[in-house]
């Protein structure tokens, strides 16, 4: 016997025993009540009137032994029944809960998609079959999610490596490899190594986002978006975007490190997808109790509808690969991951004339206590 098994047993002989109890002690003051008065209860005849016993033959009013004897018969009796009772009673409640056990188990074992669908009547067991039901809902979405994350990654780090294996593959193979061309094929090792490099911190940088925040400093949103803004003035001149910031003190609490990794995604995100002659706007601010950091660039078209998928892993506008320099898809995923460690609130809108305005909203103020 598991214990499993003998926790179930053992939770209903005790629900059969508490309900046993209660049948047994209802009765026995049942026949208290009863008993009591009739003991005191004594015939009355007339006056002058002839004895009841020579009439009836039989004692007046009603003895106390037999009235103590028929009621230890009685609770005798009642033994049984209350827990015969008490174990029908205590086994038809513990059924619902036997029925969401055995299909947990199913589900456990990996049927993630089937619901538990309690109906009627609503109690407290409906209550519970719903609440499981929406964390088994939860799971299979985390873990499709998963799965479909580790599949794409699995292609990302599989295509530089395959280049690489090639690009050897072939020089190697050719007799008259010369230095040239043996150097050159170094090069494009080194800018597939770099690739496979950037794309491993990225899936790093993701992976740190979502473990949560552990340290909480007091930071100024203007002054981590002013560090970002400066290391990527150079990339932005080339790409002939005009990169502009206004900033201004917006004090919040949160790891810095992820924080800027969060603008530094966002920046580099606004860059990427941009159009020559285009802009980039970043903004820092307070809203009542809130620290708002808003990036706004012009660029391609974005449907509404598709936004939303923008911010999970692997995820592009287009969904062709024009090259490297589209980067990984990652990038917005990142942003979503620090903004949920932080307990931000994250919103994205498509501007008419192209591009995204994305505003991401802090708690306000100092760190707050963590044990």
């Amino acid at each position: 016997m598991t214990s499993r098994q003998f926790a179930r047993k053992s939770l209903r002989k005790r629900l059969a025993l508490a309900y046993a109890a209660g049948v047994y002690a209802a009765g026995a003051l049942a026949l208290v009540f009863v008993n009591v008065p009739l003991a005191g209860i004594q015939e009355t005849r007339p006056v002058g009137g002839p004895e009841p016993s020579t009439i009836t033959g039989t004692e007046s009013g009603i003895g106390l032994p037999r009235l103590l004897v028929g009621s230890a018969v009685a609770l005798v009796v009642l033994v049984p029944v209350a827990l015969a009772l008490g174990w029908y009673v205590a086994g038809r409640f513990l059924d619902p809960l036997r029925a969401i056990t055995a299909t947990a188990k199913v589900i456990s074992a990996g049927n993630l998609h089937r619901r538990l669908d309690l109906g009627e009547p609503t109690d407290e067991l409906t209550e519970l079959g719903h609440t499981l039901d929406d964390l088994f809902a939860r799971l299979e979405a985390s873990f499709d999610a998963q799965r479909h994350f580790v599949a794409n990654a699995s292609h990302e780090l599989r295509t530089p490596l395959a280049g690489l294996r090639t690009l050897l593959e072939v020089t190697l193979a050719d007799p008259d490899a010369d230095a040239g061309t043996l150097r050159s094929a170094c090069q494009e090792a080194l800018a597939l190594g770099g690739h496979q490099e950037r794309l491993v911190d990225a899936l790093l940088a993701l992976a740190t986002s979502e473990r949560g925040v552990t340290r909480w400093d007091t930071l100024d949103l203007a002054h981590v978006v002013e560090g970002v803004l400066a290391s990527r003035r150079g990339q932005a001149t080339e790409a002939g975007i005009d990169l502009a910031g206004h900033l201004t003190p917006a004090v919040t609490a949160g790891d810095p490190r992820l924080i800027e990794s969060l603008v530094a995604n966002l920046v580099d995100n606004a860059v990427r997808h941009n159009h020559a002659d285009g802009h980039v706007e970043v903004t820092t601010r307070t809203s009542g109790t809130q620290a708002v950091l808003t990036v706004t660039n012009s660029g391609p078209i974005v449907p509404g509808d598709q936004i939303q998928r923008l911010f999970q892993p692997f995820q592009k506008l287009a969904p062709e690969r024009h090259g490297r320099s589209d980067g990984y898809g990652l990038g917005l995923a990142i942003v979503n991951a620090v903004t949920q460690a932080h307990h931000a609130t994250l919103s994205a809108d498509a501007r008419p004339e192209g591009g995204l305005t994305i505003t991401v909203r802090f708690a306000r103020g100092t760190p707050p206590n963590h044990p």
